[in-house]
């Protein structure tokens, strides 16, 4: 008979680095991905260097960079592995990396560095890793001296433990799916409604008409949606496209956005735009578009005078009311999204397994000897490498757990 301790389904950062670490405790690990690449979400991810983590994570207070229907949930697993962890790690390796913006970490050369990594910490526990190996069922087994047997591309396979870590829904063209979801479903574990997280925002055709010609255009503002103790605010780059905003802004927003909800944008938001246009108005005869221009790109200053005919003119001659409507306008530009770019583009899946159904320090879920780690998980955090450190420390919390369960 095929026997193993655990079985790992996922072959990304989560389930690499679990088997790595329930491997060099002494146990028989075997991973399967129906995919045959490797990691290949890492591999993509930072502009091909991987943000593996962030300095900044503070895990006393996961709710200032995670998103779930508990996200004091992630709290244990956070403060057990931290980033100064993984960075050991890395710096044990021979990995060199740099910090890039507001804590994130890339790796120097390549994210094919980390993928060698996980290799070699799973090699270094004789982790045994099948792929490509698509898992077809999974069945459980009352009683048994092994608890689970899952039908396999390689056979049936018999463990006392398995471990999902298949990912969301997010980037389905490297092999995305919602295996882990429906996993959770045939075990009774609730799901949190999956939806595409860190993705940028589209708009209606007609009405983004006039803001698709500029495309490929950024520049830094302050981005929120939601009211009062919901607001949520960030200061990043904005990105316009054909049809819609992207940027860090804007994928961070994303994660916040509900539809038929606005977002709001203040334009160069180190500028008070009344006293600055009002400023302008009594010293200059310049269009209304060039006196723009020293605060913002040209491309955006001509093409938001052309919204309004009263903008149109020499800024001498535009109306105190319509100044005023502009600087109210700048300040707080209201536009309403029609909907997202999906899991296509999206980089995380929001929601997701429900945290109620499993335990915080090992990752078990109700159902006795079924793990759910990672992205799978109702876990989401912020754009910036908080979505690997989940990874790494949810993954480090369950190796942690086999053995000791075993």
């Amino acid at each position: 008979m095929n026997t193993w301790d655990a079985v790992v389904i996922g072959a990304g950062a989560a389930g690499l680095f679990c088997a790595g670490v329930a491997g060099q405790r002494g146990l028989r690990v075997l991973v399967l991905d129906h995919s045959p690449k490797v990691a290949e979400k890492i591999r993509i991810s930072g502009g091909g260097r991987a943000n593996f983590t962030n300095r900044d994570l503070d895990p006393r207070a996961p709710h200032k960079h995670f998103i779930s229907e508990n996200p004091h949930f992630c709290r244990s697993a956070l403060s057990r592995y931290t980033p100064q962890d993984f960075t050991a790690l890395l710096t044990q390796h021979g990995v060199p990396f740099h910090e890039k913006h507001k804590g994130q970490l890339f790796c120097d050369r390549s994210a094919d560095d980390l993928i060698q990594v996980l290799l070699r910490e799973c090699e270094a526990g004789g982790v045994t890793r099948w792929q490509p190996c698509g898992v077809h069922a999974v069945h459980h087994h009352d009683g048994a001296p092994h608890a689970y047997s899952l039908d396999t591309d390689q056979g049936t396979v018999h463990t006392h433990a398995v471990v999902v870590a298949t990912g969301g829904l997010s980037i389905p063209a490297i092999g995305a799916t919602d295996f882990g979801h429906r996993l959770a479903r045939q075990f009774d574990l609730p799901i949190v409604d999956p939806r595409p997280g860190l993705v940028p925002l589209t708009f209606d055709a007609t009405a983004w008409a006039p803001w698709a010609e500029l495309s490929g255009l950024a520049l830094p503002v302050l981005i929120e949606t939601g009211e009062k103790k919901q607001r949520t605010t960030f200061a990043e780059d904005l990105l316009f496209t054909h049809r819609g905003l992207s940027g860090p802004g804007v994928l961070q927003i994303s994660s916040y956005w509900h539809a038929g909800t606005d977002i709001r944008v203040q334009l160069a938001p180190e500028q008070d735009w009344l006293p600055a246009l009002s400023e302008a108005k009594q010293r200059s005869r310049k269009l209304l578009a060039n006196e723009l221009a020293q605060w913002l790109p040209s491309r955006l200053a001509d093409t938001w005078a052309q919204q309004d005919p009263a903008w149109q003119r020499p800024i001498c001659d535009v109306p105190d009311k319509a100044l005023h409507r502009l600087a109210e306008q700048l300040s707080a530009w209201r536009v309403q999204p029609n909907g997202t770019e999906g899991y296509k583009k999206a980089e995380v899946t929001l929601g997701g397994v429900d945290t109620q159904a499993l335990s915080s320090q090992t990752m078990e879920s109700r159902q006795s000897g079924l793990y759910f780690i990672g992205e799978v998980v109702d876990v989401t955090g912020w754009l910036g490498g908080y979505n690997f450190q989940w990874a790494w420390a949810s993954a480090h919390a369950c190796g942690q757990a086999l053995k000791k369960s075993l």
